[in-house]
């Protein structure tokens, strides 16, 4: 059988599973997501080995520190997935949620919530994506199609071994998630291109991943996850939080869409931050490349060009200018930025105020790491990614993501 002819009959029995989910109660979908964590819990040996089989390839094949870190699944991580997932069945199902108003002419009408039908996924490396994508999808009634990286196939096949088994002991069609488990870079290209049978296609992973699937989809797409974030330092901040944040923005997980990647500094703080700063790095091995201010001040620090300033490390790495003026701050951002997450460390009410109005990105905040930019984080259980356009939605996408509306009319005979 042909690659294409896989595919396509994974859409199918996708699209047939969708119709079936959209009519599962809020009490099956709850009782699902129990169960995939119940199992997940149970299989925690069995995931562990087959990540290590992944991430004995992924050294093989040179992939770096920051990227193995994203491709390692532990029993602490599948505990934090299994947690996620139960918070997950807390929160309100969206669907048919709505509201109703009647017209003139009679006819009574409601605006309501339903899934999307078939979500597609292509995305890299981290296997919780597996697992918040399945989670999220199922929750709202759709079916969801999956293709991860060749760097986390086992891992992802014996998760999604776990998601099908739950469905068939729930007695929901186990095609509501389906993997595709070729990860030649022609899968991707062909999912891209199932016009009809998929709804939706969400990229989550590298810039050139999403440039690709959003130059090439033939399927509506919804663009996320380039995380180019900055991290501005006013000459009014308070220097013991401005080092916190900056640390732990860049440090804690610096693989991930929301870690920072440029920290600007205002010329007024700069002679008492950047060494500080130099040297709580340092205590990381973060390479620093900085223009020519950050340079005197931080000496062993590299020379950065202009595409430094344009790049999405996803390792120890950071970029980092001293500016003049927050305006110079605002610039540069609006500039340089992918849209994802932005902060600001200032003690300056009327400083942040104009941050928050004038920062174009999906999260802005004052005096906040930019690693909060997570659905986890803000309430919604998980996410299926971070939008960085402004259609269909932006930002973390929840339950409430994944439906798009519906409208229900009824009259009495009534004729325009």
């Amino acid at each position: 059988m042909e690659l294409r002819e896989e595919i396509e009959i994974l859409c199918q029995n996708a699209k047939v599973a969708a119709a079936k989910m959209a009519l599962a109660t809020t009490e099956q979908k709850n009782a699902l997501l129990v169960r995939i964590a119940e199992l997940l819990e149970q299989e925690t040996a069995a995931l562990v080995e087959a990540n290590k089989e992944d991430l004995a390839h992924a050294e093989e094949n040179g992939v770096s520190k920051a990227m193995l870190d994203r491709l390692t699944i532990t029993p602490t991580r599948i505990l934090g997935i299994c947690q996620a997932l139960r918070s997950l069945v807390g929160l309100e199902d969206p669907i048919g949620k709505g509201e109703s108003w009647t017209r003139p002419s009679g006819l009574k009408i409601s605006r309501v919530r339903v899934p999307l039908g078939v979500v597609a996924m292509i995305y890299e490396a981290r296997p919780n994506v597996t697992v918040d994508s399945a989670a999220l999808c199922l929750k709202t009634g759709n079916a969801v199609i999956l293709r991860g990286g060749k760097e986390a196939i086992h891992t992802n096949m014996a998760i999604v071994a776990v998601i099908k088994k739950a469905l068939g002991d729930c007695g929901l069609d186990t095609h509501a998630v389906e993997l595709v488990e070729s990860t030649e870079r022609e899968s991707a290209q062909i999912l891209m291109t199932m016009r009809g049978w998929v709804d939706v296609l969400i990229p989550r992973g590298g810039k050139g991943l999403i440039k690709s699937v959003v130059e090439n989809a033939t399927v509506p797409v919804i663009e996320t996850g380039a995380g180019n974030c900055h991290l501005y330092v006013d000459d009014s901040a308070d220097i013991d939080m401005a080092l916190s944040i900056a640390v732990n923005a860049k440090c804690s997980r610096p693989s991930v869409c929301n870690a920072i990647e440029t920290i600007l500094v205002h010329a007024g703080v700069a002679a008492k931050f950047l060494p500080k700063l130099s040297e709580a790095l340092g205590k990381f091995d973060v390479e620093i490349r900085g223009c020519p201010r950050t340079k005197v001040l931080i000496p062993t620090a590299n020379e950065a060009t202009e595409e430094d300033y344009f790049t999405e490390y996803n390792d120890y790495i950071v970029a980092i200018k001293v500016v003049d003026t927050l305006s110079d701050a605002i610039a540069h951002i609006n500039k340089y930025s992918t849209g994802h997450s932005e902060a600001i460390v200032t003690s300056n009410e009327g400083h942040a105020d104009r941050f928050l109005r004038e920062i174009n990105s999906a999260a802005v905040y004052v005096n906040a790491s930019t690693r909060f930019t997570d659905g986890g984080e803000f309430g919604f259980g998980a996410e299926i990614g971070i939008s960085t356009q402004k259609l269909h939605v932006r930002g973390p996408m929840g339950l409430s993501a994944l439906t798009t509306e519906k409208y229900l009319v009824r009259g009495e005979g009534a004729i325009r």
